[in-house]
């Protein structure tokens, strides 16, 4: 069986069913009006609109000439008006009866359709033979129920857009035509037709129509809808774009690497789908509800009419009311989708954040989640050292320390080379050339520069021994014990000063941990960098657990510790070095950018580097399964209050002359109550990892 994305309904997916295959996965539909809705949702939208136009005035003029303004032959003239709401606006509901018979499965149609149409006949068997049945006719609340669900459809289908438009979003982002080049010809093809290899000019504002790198020029690029990401991201040949994101003040050449199905857009659409589709195990009782909701609804109509007329003294009129009013007011539509409504909402806004839930368990596993294990370095940290202190020897200067290291550093790739290249940029100096510069891996540069020998060394190795740290002595010692990484520079093999390097904490992280202890989730730092540097950083953001210098073997076993203490443990990573611990946590949580991000480990991807990607993936999570809950409470509290109304529940209190009203209330009621669902739902699209109440920062020795 499958579920009719749109009415949450199931469907039999067998070769006559109603389907619609989008981006290689196949939908099947309960009617051919909710297949419409899905395909084409601005033209059903339209639809609906011009069937209110008709159905509004028309039932409005129908309850004044019933109720107020009456001439002879007019109830002539109300049943002309009456058959037209019913056979125009009202034709999507015999359209979608039929398509429902078709299909053996009852939906939601049946019973408006088998409703209206009851009190319809009825009404117009009054008139056309006068005297033979009770002169009361209900054309009034054939139309108003048409008209009124119509309109709550409408509602509907609004919110439903809203809540969906970041996957439609998506499906924009790509150009019309892209401009390549080949064999020295620039052709103007559509992106479907690039190819891996080809080199693609993207002029200033226009967007990327391929995920690749940056061959000639430079730009910065608009990646916000993808990454989430709100300020410009600088590009440079060697660095790669995203096709959907727009080119800025640059012309750029870029040869395509990834196209179609293998872009990264293409991706983060097919796990937003994935994720639409999902059903928390909490829904699978709902789903058996709604599979049999409109054969009971039907059976428990016939039932309360039969009885009442047969028990109760009901004329044939009223049991006649009796059954259009149970028929009328139940909902499945509630039931079946409570579960899409939130999880539509919920993953649409935390894709806009960069946060992609993948696989059917995701949302479940993360709203569960009580524990939080991280790693340290690119994840709490930036993840690239910068040049935090020059403590030089007496007599000596900063910038003649910086100018010598950055001197024999300029050749080396090594992230501390570049952050001493970056210190001594940022003060303007000038870095002299160098001559027989050589690496050693694990300890060291040394080249000559004016004729002086220098070299960057660990604290430690021979020539800093041989030279003695004398003064810097002190020096060296405070900073290691404040976690920084240090080496000695040397010249003409005596050791002229110490600097320290340090991976800065993001600045977004502190904000992150907030929210995390907000919604009672413990955090706990297992790194394998040295125990003082994760100190320094565990003390600096207040996490009172730190388990440092662990293997990825440690780190699984410190996992199942905790689980085995019964709690829900997500694992934060970059994707590739911690692969082991995200597989076995209970959630693992991928932090990476690029096309490749969407291929990692974890359940939880997050496009860009923010640690509070991690925050906002939990808190959506929670709230999106508490949705489910209150609109599954509400589907079933609606239905279980409703109907033994509309059984007449109340009759012993109002009378049986309250049939007289309980059709039309019925269908305002059933038209709002799927709607409320929907409504529930978009209040998932303001969760944000926003501090809710102001407190002061709690600050807490780490323990290792």
């Amino acid at each position: 069986m499958a579920t009719d994305p749109v009415c949450g309904m199931f469907v039999e997916a067998g070769p006559e069913a109603l389907a619609l295959t989008r981006d290689g996965r196949t939908y099947y539909f309960c009617s051919q009006t909710c297949r419409r809705s899905f395909a084409e949702p601005e033209h059903e939208r339209v639809r609906l609109l011009r069937r209110l136009a008709v159905a509004w005035p028309l039932s409005v003029v129908i309850v004044v000439l019933t109720y107020g303004l009456t001439f002879p032959h007019s109830s002539l003239v109300v049943a002309i008006l009456a058959s037209v709401v019913q056979f125009y606006p009202g034709w999507v509901f015999y359209r979608g009866t039929y398509d429902a018979i078709r299909n053996r499965n009852a939906n939601m149609d049946v019973l408006i359709a088998v409703g209206t149409t009851t009190a319809f006949l009825y009404s117009l068997a009054v008139v056309l033979l006068p005297g033979h049945l009770a002169p009361a006719t209900y054309f009034d609340a054939s139309a108003l129920i048409i008209t009124l669900i119509m309109t709550g459809n409408y509602i509907e289908h609004l919110t439903r857009v809203r809540a969906g438009s970041a996957l439609r979003r998506l499906d924009e982002l790509l150009p019309e035509h892209a401009e390549v080049v080949r064999e020295g010809v620039i052709l103007s093809i559509p992106p479907s037709e690039i190819r891996p290899g080809d080199r693609m000019k993207v002029l200033p504002g226009g967007r990327f129509a391929a995920d690749g790198v940056v061959r000639s020029g430079r730009t910065s690029t608009d990646e916000s809808l993808l990454t989430g990401e709100p300020l410009p991201v600088p590009k440079a040949p060697g660095d790669s774009v995203l096709a959907g994101a727009i080119n800025g003040e640059g012309a750029v050449e870029v040869e395509a690497t990834g196209v179609g199905l293998d872009t990264f857009v293409a991706q983060v659409g097919q796990l937003l789908t994935d994720a639409e589709m999902s059903r928390v195990p909490l829904q699978r009782t709902a789903d058996r509800i709604a599979a049999v909701f409109v054969p009971l609804v039907l059976a428990l109509a016939l039932a309360s009419a039969v009885a009442w007329y047969a028990l109760g003294g009901a004329g044939l009129t009223i049991t006649l009311l009796i059954f259009v009013s149970v028929a009328i007011t139940a909902c499945p539509c509630a039931f079946g989708i409570a579960t899409p409504a939130a999880i539509v909402v919920g993953t649409g806004r935390s894709a806009e954040a960069g946060v992609l839930f993948r696989g059917e368990d995701a949302i479940e596993q993360a709203a569960r989640v009580d524990v939080v294990l991280t790693d340290k370095t690119g994840t709490l940290t930036r993840g690239s050292p910068v040049l935090a202190e020059v403590c030089p020897r007496s007599g000596v200067t900063v910038e003649h320390v910086l100018s010598l290291a950055a001197a024999v550093e300029a050749g080396s790739t090594h992230p501390y080379a570049r952050a001493v290249l970056d210190a001594a940029r940022t003060r303007g100096l000038a870095v002299p050339r160098s001559a027989d510069v050589t690496v050693d891996p694990g300890r060291g540069v040394r080249g000559t520069v004016d004729g002086v020998v220098v070299e960057v060394a660990r604290p430690g190795t021979d020539a800093s021994s041989a030279a003695g740290l004398g003064p810097l002595e002190g020096d060296l010692r405070r900073l290691t014990f404040e976690g920084s990484s240090v080496a000695v520079v040397t010249e003409n093999g005596g050791v002229i000063a110490v600097i320290a390097f340090r991976d800065p904490i993001a600045a977004e992280v502190p904000e992150a941990l907030r929210a995390l202890a907000e919604d009672g989730i413990q955090v706990v730092m297992v790194t394998g960098d040295h125990p003082l540097a994760a100190q320094r950083v565990a003390g600096e953001l207040g996490i009172r657990e730190v388990h440092a210098e662990m293997t990825p073997v440690q780190k699984i076993e410190l996992l199942h510790q905790f689980q085995s203490q019964g709690h829900v443990v997500a694992y934060v990573g970059d994707g590739i070095n911690d692969a082991p611990a995200l597989a076995g946590a209970d959630l693992g949580i991928a932090i990476g950018t690029g096309a490749a991000v969407a291929r990692e480990a974890g359940k939880v991807v997050l496009v860009r580097s923010d640690f509070r990607g991690v925050a906002l993936a939990l808190r959506i999570a929670r709230r999106t399964v508490a949705k489910v809950r209150g609109n599954l409470a509400w589907a079933i509290g609606y239905n279980a209050v409703l109907l033994p109304i509309a059984m007449g529940a109340l009759v012993p209190v109002f009378g049986l002359s309250m049939y007289e009203v309980l059709p039309v209330a019925g269908a305002l009621a059933m038209g709002l109550s799927s709607t409320t669902v929907v409504l529930n739902s978009l209040s998932l699209r303001w969760v944000s990892v926003a501090r809710k109440v102001p407190q002061a920062p709690t600050r807490a020795t780490p323990s290792h």
